[in-house]
């Protein structure tokens, strides 16, 4: 521990040194210049000597992590030229960064293991299995400083060894670069030379070498990668899309729209989950429980208040018949005409290139692409509750059918779950008759937003009937004396038994990882297919879009990822496109509507970014009282004293049509004036942004002017 002590003061020592001394004037541009003259004497007189000077030198700065690698490198080269000058830094670097490499080792490692070591396990791991391709991706593209470099990788269990040769290796393209630069420069006698093709092509290569560097990486990867996959010679198709949800049906369009051959193969019904189970009936569903909801509450509306009566197998049927018109949008006719073939049966992944699909109508067929894309989607998560498989449970992909001919909606209903899926079937079934109970472990409902939205919702949802249990946590399934009861332990640590006649599982969906060969592949898989900034998996032509993706789990971004995905299958090889989540939008189809984009207050606060809010009520909004709406409120968050905005949050009737607005101004950079300066009709609920940013610019507004126009006004009334 002494010795660790001493080494380190050692060496703050030499590196204070080298600055009091100011030494680091040496090793910039304008000192170099200055030393050219008589380094060149040197090597006229004494190259040799000069040239173990410089060695020495060079690898001192390496290995105190000093400024100034880059100037000794063109002046090695303005002094010997390329290929002596080659040799001599090529060497220096890295021993030099070996050093520095050692140094951070025998100081800081042990501590740093010590202390973080079941953190840095996975770490430990990667570098163990992959750690010279990470060093050798990290010395080809200089992204990272090269001192920082060599202090991080001591604290990996890389091998010595190993670290030399790579790094000497890695960094071999960009020294040649940099010592010829040097050596193009050292023949510079006149301004004419300026000019001369070499000096050019020298500063070219700089510029353009992080570029062919990048490449060559992605080159090396994708060789890596697909060692030991026999290439087709040929290709079926362009783009094969497994999947035909939302992400796949974009994903073809996009393929066929730009004359690509694709082949869409789905197993079960075109427009996957959103159409026939999730966001088209869920929504269906609410629409007739809103309306029967108001009808009972028609004095809100000056009418007689009654109790409608309705048969709700005729619920059901209008729902069936809601996502058979739809339907027709993701036909298979459809597609066919816009050119995508489109195949019945189960896919599964023989190799990156070749897909084997069992045909719903029996027998096998295989296809290969020159790029395939991912989108099996997601299916509801269940929790591993002891006796949930002997009650019957529903999920929201099957209740729609499990209750289709039932007379009534069930009478005693509990849904597991408090996240939006579970608040809008809860509110929706205790509208149409149930009495329902919602169990959520968490504190609170609706954990992604804000406390006082998940308390609105909680009272909106307790309005409605719903008896809502937080920080409940369920256990198990029981069956006593003819009765269904889930077993929970309440808030106050109690078992408790509630009495249901149907349980829908509401707890989240995950994504479908199973099934199709991605563990032939050996594609990695979390709780989503792992995909990088351009939604490629480990293989590049094998791209993975929609909920099976993440990290969103909405229609409208597995459509945005499939633009990504189709685009970067298609054309990657020439340019490719990270996707943009910058902007996500989403809605919670509870009543009131619960609409956000951006930043809530909280993960504002979490991040450490600062905001003001400005607020909204839309109870004082002129067109949310004639509706009879007029409850909730609009939440402007905004960079402190500009009108740039970080989120919005909307609660309150049709807030999911109020959000687009600020949708669209985040998108393209407007801000709240710009909100302000725009006409809304009147009566509507648009003009509720308006009156926000109204109140973003009441308390912006320049309060030392106000006494100023008091004057001028009072001085025109003479």
């Amino acid at each position: 521990m002494k010795t660790r002590i001493a080494l380190l003061a050692l060496l703050i020592i030499a590196v204070a040194g080298f600055f009091i001394a100011d030494l680091d004037h040496y090793f910039s541009l304008a000192g170099a210049r200055a030393l050219q003259g008589e380094v060149l004497v040197w090597r006229t007189e004494q190259p040799i000597l000069l040239a173990a000077i410089m060695f020495v030198v060079y690898v001192a700065i390496a290995a105190l992590s000093l400024p100034g690698a880059a100037v000794m490198t063109l002046l090695v080269g303005a002094s010997f030229g390329l290929g002596w000058g080659l040799l001599i830094v090529s060497f220096a670097s890295s021993v030099g960064a070996t050093l520095a490499f050692l140094m951070t080792r025998y100081i800081l490692r042990d501590s740093v293991q010590a202390r973080f070591g079941e953190r840095l396990q996975t770490i430990n791991a990667g570098v163990e299995r992959d750690g010279m391709f990470y060093l050798f991706s990290l010395r080809l593209v200089p992204v990272f400083p090269f001192f920082l470099i060599n202090m991080l990788m001591g604290l990996t269990p890389l091998k010595t060894r190993q670290f030399y040769w790579v790094s000497q290796l890695g960094m071999l393209p960009g020294t040649v670069i940099f010592v010829n630069a040097g050596s193009q420069l050292s023949e510079l006698n006149s301004l004419s030379g300026i000019l001369s093709p070499a000096l050019l092509a020298s500063f070219v290569l700089l510029g353009i070498f992080p570029f062919i560097a990048k490449w060559l990486l992605a080159v090396i990867k994708a060789r890596r990668v697909y060692a030991g996959w026999q290439r087709p010679a040929k290709f079926d198709r362009n783009l094969i899309v497994i999947g035909g949800g939302a992400a796949g049906l974009v994903s073809a369009y996009i393929g066929a729209a730009v004359k690509a051959k694709v082949t869409l193969i789905e197993a079960h019904k075109m427009g996957g989950d959103c159409l026939n189970y999730g966001c088209v009936p869920s929504k269906a569903l609410i629409k007739t429980a809103k309306v029967l909801n108001q009808q009972r509450h028609g004095e809100a509306y000056g009418l007689d208040g009654s109790a409608a009566t309705f048969d709700f197998r005729k619920v059901m049927a209008r729902i069936k018949a809601v996502i058979a018109q739809i339907e027709p949008h993701d036909s298979i006719a459809r597609y066919t005409d816009l050119g995508v073939e489109v195949i019945e049966g189960y896919a599964k992944l023989l190799d990156p290139w070749t897909v084997e699909i069992t045909l719903n109508s029996g027998g096998t067929q295989r296809l290969t692409a020159r790029a395939i894309i991912i989108a099996a989607g997601a299916q509801p998560a269940v929790p591993p509750l002891p006796g949930l498989d002997d009650v019957d449970y529903l999920t929201s992909d099957t209740l729609w059918d499990a209750l289709a001919d039932q007379p009534e909606a069930p009478r005693r209903l509990v849904v597991l779950g408090g996240g939006p899926i579970g608040c809008e079937l809860a509110q929706a079934f205790a509208r149409l008759g149930s009495a329902v109970t919602q169990v959520e472990m968490l504190p609170r409902v609706m954990m992604r937003e804000d406390e006082e939205v998940a308390s609105a919702v909680t009272e909106s949802l307790s309005a409605d009937g719903v008896i809502v249990l937080t920080n409940t946590k369920a256990l198990r399934c029981e069956q006593s004396g003819g009765l269904k009861q889930l077993i929970v332990l309440n808030a106050h640590g109690e078992e408790e038994a509630i009495v249901f006649d149907t349980l829908i599982c509401a707890v989240g969906r995950s994504a479908r990882l199973t099934g199709y060969g991605l563990e032939t592949l050996g594609i990695d898989t979390a709780r989503t297919v792992k995909t990088n900034d351009y939604l490629e998996t480990i293989y590049p032509n094998i791209l993975a879009a929609g909920d099976v993706a993440g990290p969103y789990q909405f229609t409208h971004v597995a459509a945005h990822q499939a633009w990504y995905a189709a685009v970067n299958g298609l054309f990657g090889g020439f340019k490719k496109f990270k996707a943009d989540y910058s902007v996500i939008p989403w809605v919670t189809y509870v009543d009131p509507e619960v609409a956000r984009v951006g930043l809530s207050e909280a993960e504002a606060t979490e991040q450490g970014i600062a905001y003001e809010v400005s607020r909204y009520g839309i109870d004082d909004l002129d067109r949310a009282i004639c509706d009879s709406h007029a409850v909730g409120f609009i939440k402007v968050l905004t960079v402190p004293g500009k009108d740039t905005i970080l989120g919005v949050c909307i609660m309150g009737a049709q807030a999911g049509e109020l959000l687009a607005e600020y949708v669209l101004a985040m998108k393209h950079g407007l801000g709240l004036k710009k909100i302000l300066g725009t006409i809304h009709s009147y009566p509507s609920m648009a003009e509720a942004n308006k009156y926000v940013a109204g109140e973003w610019q009441k308390s912006h507004a320049p309060e030392w002017a106000y006494k100023y126009l008091v004057a001028f006004h009072r001085w025109r009334r003479g």
